[in-house]
């Protein structure tokens, strides 16, 4: 990528895109700390860090106050090899090595489903009117990824009626990522306990066998998407559609 040119003391906003097909990211800029204020293109409360995670179809915004220098724009291929480099120049200086892994990658990190929600995008409380459990289901060994226990030409579409609250219980039974996302709508990330709601997204991070809830308003009538962003996951299967009439 072109360098991104500023001068020292200006802010800059970072408008990040994993378009990858199987590789979440990890995303710093040297020397710096990020203050992410949007996840999915939705408004979050701030919050600051030194690396962001991303998985396959999430975005972020993050804003950052400039330093004096060239500094390396860090994309790191999450639980593999390689990274991608670009760099952020302020003033003359030697551009950072390709290799380059600042130490921002290592720090705090801000993964988007913990992230805290923006008031006004705040779902109010309310009991579900429908509930669907979707355990995510393969192996490195299979040829089929699933939810529950079907691929996608085997799939009934989840039944959901206009203006219900409903909720989406993911389970991960895998050792793999999986970032679900769901089409035509934004759902509100669930926390345990006292933590309260959390982001709105389209997408969200399924990490190895972990359990994740989330809720939205069917307010959108038609026939929708809901799959891994995996992009060879969704190929082999994980996939199913939520449909309902107004």
């Amino acid at each position: 990528m072109p360098p991104i040119r500023a001068r020292p003391g200006q802010r800059l906003r970072l408008r990040v895109i994993n378009a990858a097909a199987e590789t979440a990211f990890r995303v710093a800029l040297g020397g710096h700390r990020l203050t992410v204020t949007h996840t999915d293109g939705l408004p979050v409360a701030p919050t600051t860090a030194e690396a962001l995670l991303l998985g396959m179809g999430e975005r972020a915004d993050a804003l950052v106050r400039l330093k004096d220098g060239a500094f390396p724009l860090v994309a790191l291929a999450e639980g593999k090899h390689g990274q991608a480099v670009g760099i952020v120049r302020t003033a003359r200086g030697t551009p950072p090595a390709a290799d380059t892994r600042p130490g921002e990658l290592d720090g705090r990190m801000a993964a988007m489903a913990e992230l805290g929600p923006a008031p006004q995008l705040t779902l109010p409380a309310a009991r579900p009117d429908r509930s669907h459990q979707l355990l995510l289901s393969g192996g490195m060994m299979s040829p089929q990824w699933t939810i529950n226990g079907r691929t996608f030409d085997q799939a009934e579409p989840l039944p959901v009626r206009a203006d219900e609250r409903v909720r989406l219980v993911f389970g991960n039974q895998s050792m793999m990522f999986h970032p679900m996302h769901l089409h035509g709508h934004t759902f509100q990330l669930q926390r345990a306990g006292s933590r309260g709601p959390g982001p709105r997204k389209d997408t969200v991070i399924v990490r190895p066998m972990e359990r994740i809830t989330v809720e939205f308003e069917a307010a959108n009538p038609g026939r929708w998407m809901l799959h891994c962003h995996n992009a060879y996951h969704q190929a082999a299967g994980m996939m199913t559609t939520l449909a309902y009439q107004s």
